[in-house]
């Protein structure tokens, strides 16, 4: 009895260059396992819908989700990082910075901007984990105390949005001394009466979070964040003890009194100026219409 298909020729027939790929980025994986199309996952605020985790966005994410139309000004976008310690590991920090500049299209690991969200000015400054793992060196610092500087003048209230792997090791000193210049500038914000609102998301760690990301009126997460000075993993080899279930989840940090309170991403514009409104002794406003993706 015959086949009713026999292939002629063996192998792979097709040329190279007609191979046609699965072009990418139409579907996200969850850690959980759940498959979601990148388009409902962006209409979704970048959570997924199956199992609500909270997908690691940047900052043009965040400011399409926190202002009005996503219209906003930049501050300081040219401001770029330097190599005073001529750094070199396993390749030069000019280097690294430059790979960095063209993967990501950005100047370094913060972007701070003004614009109105829901109806009111509003200074946001926001990492961005994708340049050199959000590394906090000497332009992240200068660019958040400027931020902090222009509130403070313009008497507008400063959300920060926190998602860093720690200080910048290729800027040594450099990059420690911002964890106090960032933490003084945000004193003077304090004694101005301007409204400081923390956010921290996946992952706060290292001189980020012993720095500014603590020091919110009003420390905020989102579900499931990552957030500690050190990792999991170096505190188990350092205590040589196992860790509690869930350690380092905002969750837990909640419940240990480090955090006011976890915020859904779809929450996130409603409730940061909730708290504004209820800090500044403003009347409440109403969130009328859905962020502009």
């Amino acid at each position: 009895m015959t086949a009713w298909f026999k292939r002629k020729e063996k192998g792979i027939q097709t040329k190279t260059e007609e191979k046609k790929d699965t072009p990418k980025g139409l579907w996200y994986k969850s850690p959980t396992g759940k498959i979601v199309e990148s388009e409902e996952l962006a209409k979704n605020f970048y959570v997924s819908p199956e199992d609500d985790y909270h997908v690691r966005i940047g900052s043009k994410e965040y400011f399409e989700i926190l202002f009005d139309d996503n219209k906003f000004k930049e501050l300081d976008e040219k401001l770029t990082a330097k190599d005073p310690l001529k750094f070199e590991d396993t390749k030069k920090y000019t280097d690294r910075l430059k790979v960095a500049k063209e993967k990501t299209g950005l100047n370094d690991a913060v972007r701070t901007a003004v614009g109105k969200s829901m109806g009111n000015d509003l200074v946001v400054a926001c990492m961005d984990f994708s340049f050199i793992g959000g590394s906090m060196g000497a332009v992240v610092g200068e660019k958040i105390a400027r931020a902090i500087d222009y509130a403070r003048k313009k008497k507008l209230p400063f959300l920060m949005i926190s998602k860093s792997g720690g200080a910048r090791m290729m800027e040594a000193a450099h990059s420690l001394m911002q964890m106090a210049k960032t933490s003084a500038k945000l004193a003077q914000l304090a004694d101005a009466g301007i409204p400081y609102i923390s956010l921290c998301t996946d992952p706060t760690t290292g001189g980020t979070t012993a720095s500014y990301a603590m020091l919110g009126d009003i420390n905020i997460s989102e579900p499931g964040a990552l957030i500690g000075f050190a990792g999991p993993r170096i505190v188990k080899d350092t205590t040589g003890k196992e860790l509690p279930e869930g350690f380092q989840t905002a969750e837990f940090v909640k419940e240990h009194g480090f955090l006011d309170f976890i915020v859904h991403r779809r929450d996130l514009k409603k409730k940061v100026n909730l708290y504004i409104d209820l800090i500044t002794n403003q009347p409440l406003r109403k969130l009328e219409e859905e962020p502009v993706h």
